[in-house]
């Protein structure tokens, strides 16, 4: 069991980054369907960025960078543009697929250099890491799932502790409001965009540079929508999003663990997708104040017109 938990963490990973990339990015009142793009543009460009170069923090900065810069894309086109926000993030996610597989047809076969490798080994955390179960499944594990707890916590703290954060929560609720009272809503989608953006890129990077270092195509195999729907499915509050990444992280390998049983391997294949279905229909039926999106989710903002 313990070593099915500490798996479950790193198959979430990827998926906190991304829940947590749409999150913000939700939080300021844009809906972006591009999370699976970004996170294969991440991907790809981490990948390279760590093969060519052998530096575990450049193929970081490398997948945070080309995921900022391919939500900068979209930010361009729903914020300054009004574009419709729905197409505009399917688009996105089309532009990244493409992207990543015409790039990545030059990494494939191709393997992580070991010094990027080694500088993802689990690190244990002293104290912590002597906990009982908790020590080893949580406290135990490489700097990329670390990193992704600290973002979890900060971002926490951003949205609920400080003025930005209740400025940015002002402007998905009713951004006419919030630019009444003097905030630049136009400032505040592009940087939070561009920061979801660089936080899915990451999310793909965990899994080309660490998960599975070594190249292949359509690495990301639909993460990016369960991220969509986890945003739902935790209430758009970053400290649940570490809960529901690591169950559905669990839900993607629950087959290896089951393989003795007389079950269709597809079924597991299927079952985070059905476990998403499920949890998006429940979540329009099951509808309050706690659970609902920010109010203006979806809707393009021109100062004119306030």
């Amino acid at each position: 069991m313990t070593t099915f938990l500490v798996a479950m963490v790193i198959a979430g990973t990827p998926l906190l980054f991304a829940t947590l990339g749409e999150l913000l990015t939700e939080k300021s009142g844009n809906l972006n369907l591009g999370v699976e793009g970004m996170m294969l543009i991440g991907a790809v460009a981490g990948f390279g960025a760590g093969y060519t170069t052998g530096n575990p923090l450049l193929a970081i900065m490398g997948a945070a960078l080309a995921g900022g810069l391919a939500a900068l894309i979209y930010a361009f086109l729903t914020v300054t543009l009004r574009a419709n926000q729905v197409v505009s993030g399917l688009a996105l996610t089309i532009f990244g697929a493409g992207v990543s597989s015409f790039v990545g047809t030059n990494f494939i076969g191709k393997k992580m250099p070991v010094e990027v490798i080694s500088a993802f080994v689990k690190i244990k955390i002293p104290l912590l890491g002597d906990i009982p179960v908790i020590g080893d499944v949580l406290f135990n594990q490489d700097y990329f799932v670390y990193m992704g707890y600290m973002i979890a916590i900060v971002i926490g703290i951003y949205l609920y502790n400080t003025r930005f954060g209740l400025s940015l929560r002002a402007i998905g609720e009713n951004p006419s409001a919030a630019d009444s009272s003097g905030i630049n809503v136009t400032v505040y989608k592009y940087v939070h965009i561009i920061v979801g953006g660089a936080l899915c890129g990451m999310g793909g990077a965990y899994l080309a540079v660490v998960a599975v270092p070594q190249w292949q195509d359509n690495i990301t195999a639909g993460r990016g929508w369960i991220a969509i729907a986890l945003v739902i499915f935790v209430k758009w509050n970053p400290y649940l999003a570490i809960f529901g990444s690591y169950l559905f992280g669990g839900l993607s390998i629950i087959g290896f663990r089951l393989q003795h049983l007389n079950i269709s391997p597809q079924f597991f294949d299927a079952l985070p997708y059905l476990v998403t279905i499920v949890v998006l229909v429940i979540s329009s039926i099951r509808k309050s104040k706690e659970d609902s999106p920010p109010k203006g989710l979806g809707e393009p903002y021109f100062r004119e017109e306030r």
